[in-house]
């Protein structure tokens, strides 16, 4: 079974469904050049993962790089010249559709989970950092390089979503210095949730595992995961006791129900 978001067909990386599983697979695939990113491949990752939020049959989704490095980050001729001749207006226009392309991964209901090898840079960086769990081969170099370039750290949302992930002092020493973080380092940091020496295989199975369970109740563990950075605790407390009860009044949480007095397994189906 392939399946392909609405009106969309990828040019610019690989797209595969197994449909038997519900799992997606996006890799990026410009291996040459450590697979960058240009202008056109930001825009087609955001709307592919903007049509994924109505998708029900796609419950995981795995984003990788193609032949031993995961993205390099933005093509130095394709886009960071031109960016030196842009107006102010169309840098503007550039920085807030990648921002955008951060909003879709974090609006897109089903979890994502990054495989990273070899080199992960810049806006690979970033499309890492974006996802819900990380996956690293031993030898991956992760880097936050906006600085190398001139550029402020502040890049993505980088300033926001990187503290809450490994910490305000280390995000402050990745994004000042732009320094590679090693995966040793990440994986302590709990930046990456596994390190493993084939990280696409574990990315698959973690996908699989995640998509044989409850996919509206883990796209809701996904929105108040993102919801409840900025608030209070009895705020927080609220949020998830509606958000539990919708789950509660699903056809997911009577199977489980019924599954586990039978003593079986629950089928979860994501109504």
């Amino acid at each position: 079974m392939t399946f392909h978001p609405p009106h969309f067909d990828p040019e610019h990386f690989r797209w595969a469904y197994d449909g038997d599983n519900g799992v997606a697979t996006i890799t990026l695939s410009r291996p040459k050049k450590k697979n960058p990113l240009t202008f056109d491949s930001y825009a087609e990752l955001r709307d592919t993962f903007r049509a994924l939020v109505t998708n029900r049959d796609v419950r995981s989704i795995i984003l990788s790089g193609d032949e031993g490095n995961f993205c390099s980050g933005g093509d130095v001729h394709e886009i960071i010249g031109p960016l030196t001749r842009m107006s102010m207006p169309e840098l503007l226009a550039f920085t807030r559709m990648t921002g955008d392309l951060v909003r879709a991964m974090r609006a897109c209901p089903q979890p994502i989970i990054a495989s990273i090898e070899g080199v992960c840079a810049g806006a690979g960086a970033i499309l890492a950092m974006a996802s819900d769990l990380r996956v690293a081969h031993p030898e991956a170099r992760t880097a936050f390089l906006f600085s190398r370039v001139g550029l402020s750290g502040a890049d993505m949302g980088a300033c926001a979503i990187l503290p809450r992930l490994i910490g305000h002092g280390r995000a402050a020493d990745l994004l000042y210095t732009g320094r590679a973080m090693s995966a040793s380092e990440g994986h302590d940091w709990g930046f990456y949730q596994r390190v493993d020496e084939d990280p696409l295989a574990v990315a698959t199975d973690l996908a699989c595992q995640i998509a044989t369970g409850p996919a509206f109740a883990h796209s809701m563990t996904k929105r108040q995961l993102d919801m409840e950075w900025a608030v209070a605790i009895d705020t927080a407390l609220e949020m998830e006791a509606q958000a539990q009860a919708i789950c509660m009044a699903t056809n997911d949480f009577t199977r489980a129900f019924e599954a586990f007095s039978a003593k079986q397994k629950p089928e979860f189906k994501g109504d």
